[in-house]
Formats: C-alpha cells, sequence, structure tokens
C-alpha cells in the first residue's frame, strides 16, 4: 500500500512535477534506504528500542563516473563530511549517504569499502550527511553498522521512492509532527530548457508554531498532538535538515552553489527558520555527461547561459517545499525510546484547515 502524498490532501503548490515527482526524475539518479525498527519501552544503551537506518543517493546508479556538484550551509550545526574537497574540485565522486548524527564515521568507511571492493578504484572523500533522531531512537547504542550502509547502496534503484519513516528518515521529527524522508521534482518548460530539478530532504528540523502549508498557518490551528516526551534533555532546539538537489542540467559548480543557496527559500515557505542548533546542509549536482580528457587532459562540460538559472532557482524552491511536506505527509506517528511519541501530521485537520484560508483545491 502506498503512502499518501501532499498533493493527496487538495494542496495547491506551484510548478510542474515530474512523472514521478522525486529525485529519481533526473535520469540515472538512484535511491536505497535501509531501515531499523527494534524494541519497544525503557531505553537501554545499547539495546534499543532503535528507530534508525541509512539512505543513499546514488547520483549516476550503477557508474562510479563522478559529476559536478557544490554545498552550500544555512547553518552549521551538523556534519556533512566530504564537503572541503567538493569545495575545492567541484567533483561528486560517489555517493551521498544520509544517517543519525552518530552514524556518520562507520557509514563513511564503509562506503570507502564498498567503493574499492565494487570498483577496484579510490573514491576520495565519501559525502554522508547527519541529522539527530535521539529522541525516539537509541542513538547512542551505534545501531548502524557497515554492514546497513552498503545494504542501502545496493538497494539503491530508479522508480518511487519510499517516504516518511524510512532509511535515514526512520527516527526524524518535522515541525512537531512525525518527519523523516520526503521528495519531489519539477520539469521546467520546453522554452526554459526542459530541465529535471529533483530534491531529497532529510526533515528533522522546524517549530510547530511556525509551520505553513501553502500558506495556511497549519501550525498555529493545529495546536494538540504536541510531542510526548518522558526523557533526554530536549530545551535545545535540535532540529535539522539535509537536502539533495540533483538535476540533468549542464551546470558548472558555480552554478550549483548558487542553486544549493536556493533550498532555503523553500524551507522557509514551510515555516523553516535556520535556528542556530539547526544544522541545515545542502548539496546540489549535476548529472550532464564530462567528456573523456583528450590529448591535452581536457574534459568538454556545459554550462546554461545566465538567464535560464532562474527558472533552475524556482524549481529547487518548489521541489525542497513539497519535499518536506510529502515527508510530513508520508510519516506515520511513532514512540521510541522510554515512550517518547512524535504524532503524524493528522490529514482530515489539514484539510480543515486549508480550507479556512482558501487554500484548498
Amino acid at each position: 500500500m502506498s503512502k499518501p502524498r501532499i498533493r493527496d490532501f487538495g494542496v495547491p503548490l506551484e510548478g510542474q512535477t515530474g512523472p514521478l515527482n522525486a529525485i529519481t526524475d533526473v535520469p540515472g539518479v538512484t535511491v536505497g534506504h535501509v531501515t531499523l525498527i527494534q524494541g519497544d519501552g525503557r531505553r537501554q544503551v545499547g539495546k534499543g528500542p532503535v528507530r534508525t537506518g541509512v539512505t543513499a543517493i546514488r547520483p549516476r546508479g550503477e557508474r562510479p563516473d563522478p559529476v559536478l556538484g557544490a554545498w552550500y550551509s544555512l547553518n552549521g550545526c551538523g556534519e556533512m563530511t566530504g564537503t572541503t574537497w567538493l569545495e575545492e574540485s567541484g567533483l561528486l565522486l560517489g555517493p551521498v549517504m544520509v544517517t543519525n548524527t552518530y552514524s556518520v564515521g562507520v557509514v563513511r568507511d564503509a562506503v570507502i569499502e564498498w567503493f574499492i571492493r565494487k570498483y577496484q578504484s579510490i573514491i576520495g572523500m565519501p559525502v554522508v550527511a547527519e541529522t539527530y533522531d535521539g529522541t525516539l531512537n537509541d542513538i547512542e547504542g551505534f545501531h548502524i553498522r557497515g554492514e546497513h550502509a552498503r545494504q542501502a547502496l545496493e538497494a539503491a534503484v530508479a522508480g518511487p521512492v519510499e517516504e516518511g519513516n524510512v532509511g535515514g528518515g526512520t527516527g526524524m521529527t518535522c515541525h512537531g509532527f512525525k518527519g523523516g524522508i520526503g521528495t519531489s521534482s519539477r520539469v521546467l518548460a520546453e522554452q526554459e530548457g526542459g530541465w529535471m530539478v529533483g530534491v531529497l530532504v532529510q526533515a528533522n528540523h522546524g517549530q510547530r508554531r511556525h509551520l505553513r502549508v501553502a500558506g495556511a498557518p497549519v501550525g498555529q490551528e493545529i495546536t494538540n498532538l504536541l510531542p510526548e516526551i518522558h526523557s533526554g534533555d530536549f530545551s535545545i532546539d535540535r532540529s535539522s535538515i539535509i537536502v539533495i538537489v540533483a538535476t540533468n542540467a549542464p551546470l558548472l559548480p558555480h552554478q550549483l552553489k548558487a542553486l544549493a543557496r536556493r533550498v532555503p527559500l523553500g524551507i522557509a515557505r514551510v515555516g523553516g527558520n535556520g535556528e542556530i542548533f539547526s544544522g541545515d546542509i545542502f548539496l546540489a549536482f549535476s548529472t550532464q555527461p564530462l567528456g573523456n580528457p583528450d590529448e591535452r587532459d581536457a574534459r568538454a562540460v556545459q554550462m546554461v547561459n545566465l538567464p535560464a538559472l532562474t527558472p533552475l532557482f524556482e524549481a529547487t524552491a518548489q521541489a525542497t517545499e513539497e519535499a518536506i511536506l510529502n515527508a510530513l505527509a508520508a510519516a506515520e506517528t511513532m514512540t521510541g525510546c522510554d515512550g517518547n511519541t512524535y504524532y503524524a501530521l493528522p490529514k482530515d485537520r489539514l484539510v480543515e484547515v486549508l480550507k479556512k484560508y482558501g487554500r484548498h483545491v
């Protein structure tokens, strides 16, 4: 049974989606998840309950060829490895992995081992990003192992992308509701190049009072169903969001950085404000073919003309907004460590609020 998506509830959103409305609408991109859900009740470090996972994004699917890329941090209370070399070289040399905060190291090491064994080649600096799931998950138990990262990589496929409580998003929360993985895409009009832009988010950010859906103040209207927290000091806002943007438009690294800088516009539409303890880190890559080195060791690449960037900027903001909302729509109520509970966004009440503010279609 497929999970609901935000458009199923009459939410008016801008832009033309791709056929799957997912990052995998960008030709060649594949996504895989490994989800770990085990145990209930009191937190016992090392035993559970476990509510976590790993998500893998492979820019060229089975092919190990590099792509051009760039990254941007709205607020840096988080981690995305490999960004120093990405900034220096403009090349993304392998997959992008997303997991929980304390599992970055083991996932990074597993990617190196997997890449060397699979392709008999050195990967360089793997890109692994994180958000914190310690409210619902026994994060200090280090339940993610190298085999889970490898399984996510091998599970990566084209086609529909599972959303909500899956992969790296399993234990994540968003605007005071259950969050997780979400994705969306936009296809530009032919006169704008016909390029595809796809976005995948791991949404673990935002405050309830700021949540807006298509402009309607949903977070101010739905004031119950608040998180039930029985353990841990959560007075500090630990929310974060990781966003991965893919496109087949021929963009150079400085143009891809400009694309990544438009991600916050989509986050803001839903009510994210980049709080000081929020890790809001974004990566953008282009799947354009990189020509083979010629006799002078030069590669032939293309770049879109400057006026063509504006539609790509708009598509990025639109797809980011919808990807976050898709994460909220797909996520289900989850109880984790010590009975800590985050509730799913109630869809019937969402529709009521949209109608109240004239935003339902």
